[in-house]
């Protein structure tokens, strides 16, 4: 599993056009494979081990490149930090807006309903659609189960 994990996060390296350092290919190997929506302090604690010198400056740096490349999208939790998500396989988030808590949604047919949404607001809008990231907010089932008590 991690040799796929290193083959992919190489090749989407690659694929961008992007200098294969070891900062940004073990920043992005961290992302393929741990689907917790860190923070840059989460990621740089998790990864002091292995690149002891790595600084959130240069953390910072790397996220923001992956994110303008479309690689990773930033997301704004329910206590106003900001965290990180590799975008390999199309998906949306459900947010809590008690607890802050992401979750990756997933479906067969995802792909399309996003289609058909950027073809309606570029229809709508005359935008030039891009992208798009889709977030929906309510609360997770652990706190709905707390404030029920």
């Amino acid at each position: 599993m991690a040799t796929d994990v290193t083959d992919q996060t190489l090749q989407v390296l690659k694929d961008h056009g992007l200098r294969v350092t070891p900062q940004r290919h073990i920043i992005l190997s961290y992302l393929a494979s741990h689907h917790n929506h860190p923070s840059v302090e989460m990621i740089r604690v998790a990864l002091s081990k292995q690149l002891p010198n790595l600084g959130a400056a240069t953390i910072y740096n790397t996220l923001n490149t992956f994110v303008n490349l479309g690689i990773v999208v930033e997301l704004q939790n329910g206590d106003g930090s900001t965290h990180y998500d590799y975008f390999g396989k199309p998906h949306y988030h459900a947010i809590c807006t008690n607890c802050g808590r992401i979750t990756d949604v997933t479906y067969p047919d995802f792909s399309k309903v996003e289609r058909q949404l950027e073809a309606k607001t570029a229809e709508l809008t005359g935008y030039q659609i891009s992208g798009n990231h889709m977030e929906v907010y309510g609360l997770c089932p652990k706190c709905q189960k707390k404030l029920n008590k």
